[in-house]
């Protein structure tokens, strides 16, 4: 199938409230909207999550807590319809979180590293674009910076994804009704080259700011959220979970997205937004396993927050998926007593322990300071060698976050925890895809990436792309 004639900016927004609300294709070969209608869109993306990721979770919170994850339980209650994804970009077989996330947000696919620009140029409107101008409130929340790729994907046409600080500006224009998640940096004049103030200019259009919890705690809705955190991305929520200072500062996944669906369920046109459990890629880069594991698990409180909404709604689409595979890990022990249960009772990621850490620690240190926070005895020729390497950069990590030995740690970790990794980079795997709420019975058992742009418009009879046969 060859697709040109894409909405552009101009195009989509000269058809008016009329059109807009009829539903009708725009093109008698497009596809006609669903029998049912969604109100509402949830789409969750746990960013990187291979499945060995998703499984390990749930077995994690089955064998420490005597519950299934929020996504697995679903499954086993047969509520959820399920889906396998292919996920290539224009120029790969495997993907980057760019390029994956504007599959969706534009409806093509578009090459690595680029936000909804084509590969001759083209520039579809993003999915939330289209929402907004449908007269539907839109947002995003997320666990990394909120100009990232993958919530940027659902917003901005850029051909870098790398371009965060251009892309945070234009979030103000958009006037998108919630964005939360982390990004001080893009935002503060101080950090920024530009020394530009967002925080005032965006106040100044109207927004509402909150930079901590008790602040997002406190927001009624008068006007379009931001919510900014953290530099960088949030911490670790197993980080975040057993310090009390951070705790109390940063909200987790499932509080912004709680307050998200307050504020974005008070339009009776409905909403749509995208949450992403963006740490969770930024765990597998670092075959992080605490880290990995305890994210996903923050993911799925959110997971669950969506569910609950929708079942009593009745109206909401909840689309539960990745964008890719990342690192492929998997259990290959299952022995709880010193191994996999290691990870119940772990309270800091491998980042956090290392950068406690210097070339000048002892190797008694090191064994004593993995002991008290991840339950781990190594030896002290595991220690030493961690010592040795403390100033080589993990080069094959994307989001490695210094000179830190992450790779190092993890291959020490691997006879301990029973946790082993196929890399740290992205794979090509066919990854999950699970629907729930009206629209998700159109799901066929296997589709590419691509075309979830236009199920979702359809499932919420909103105009879908017009293509060219």
């Amino acid at each position: 199938m060859k697709r040109r004639d894409f909405f552009r900016k101009g195009m989509f927004a000269s058809l008016g409230a009329t059109a807009l609300g009829t539903g009708a294709a725009f093109a008698s070969n497009t596809e006609t909207p669903f029998r049912k209608v969604a109100k509402n869109v949830i789409f969750l993306v746990s960013d990187g999550m291979s499945t060995g990721t998703l499984n390990m979770a749930d077995l994690l919170l089955k064998q420490k807590e005597g519950r299934r994850s929020r996504w697995i339980g679903a499954y086993q209650g047969n509520m959820m319809k399920r889906s396998l994804m292919e996920t290539a970009s224009t120029n790969s077989i495997v993907t980057d979180s760019a390029a994956a996330g504007s599959s969706w947000g534009c409806g093509m696919r578009v090459p690595n590293g680029s936000l909804n620009i084509g590969p001759n140029g083209e520039e579809p409107m993003p999915i939330l674009q289209k929402y907004k101008a449908a007269g539907k409130s839109v947002g995003c929340v997320t666990s990394v910076q909120i100009a990232h790729a993958t919530p940027a994907s659902f917003c901005v046409n850029e051909k870098s994804r790398s371009a965060m600080p251009a892309i945070a500006e234009k979030y103000k224009d958009l006037r998108f009704d919630v964005m939360m998640g982390g990004g001080d940096e893009l935002f503060n004049s101080a950090h920024r080259a530009d020394k530009k103030d967002l925080y005032q200019d965006f106040k100044a259009a109207g927004f509402t700011v909150a930079k901590t919890r008790d602040e997002l705690m406190k927001v009624q809705g008068n006007g379009p959220l931001l919510g900014i955190f953290s530099e960088g991305g949030l911490p670790f929520a197993i980080d975040r979970e057993n310090d009390p200072e951070i705790k109390k500062a940063v909200p987790t996944l499932g509080e912004m997205v709680t307050k998200a669906i307050e504020l974005l369920s008070k339009n009776p046109n409905g909403f749509a937004m995208q949450i992403e459990g963006g740490k969770v890629d930024w765990a597998a880069h670092a075959n992080d396993a605490p880290a990995l594991l305890y994210d996903q698990i923050d993911f799925d409180e959110a997971v669950g927050i969506a569910l609950d909404f929708a079942s009593k709604d009745g109206e909401t689409l909840v689309i539960m998926t990745t964008d890719h595979g990342n690192a492929n890990p998997g259990l290959f022990d299952g022995s709880v007593e010193g191994k996999f249960g290691t990870l119940f009772t772990s309270t800091r990621s491998n980042e956090w322990v290392l950068k406690q850490l210097n070339g000048d620690n002892t190797p008694s240190q090191v064994v004593d300071l993995i002991n008290s926070y991840q339950g781990i005895t190594i030896n002290s020729e595991e220690a030493t060698a961690i010592l040795k390497n403390y100033q080589v950069v993990n080069e094959d990590g994307l989001y490695d976050t210094g000179k830190i030995p992450l790779k190092l740690l993890s291959e020490i970790q691997v006879p301990y925890t029973g946790i082993s990794w196929a890399g740290t980079g992205h794979s090509s795997d066919h990854v999950e895809l699970a629907m729930y709420g009206p629209g998700s019975e159109n799901l066929p058992a296997f589709i590419e990436n691509y075309k979830l742009h236009n199920f979702m418009l359809n499932a919420t009879h909103v105009p879908a792309m017009a293509y060219a046969w």
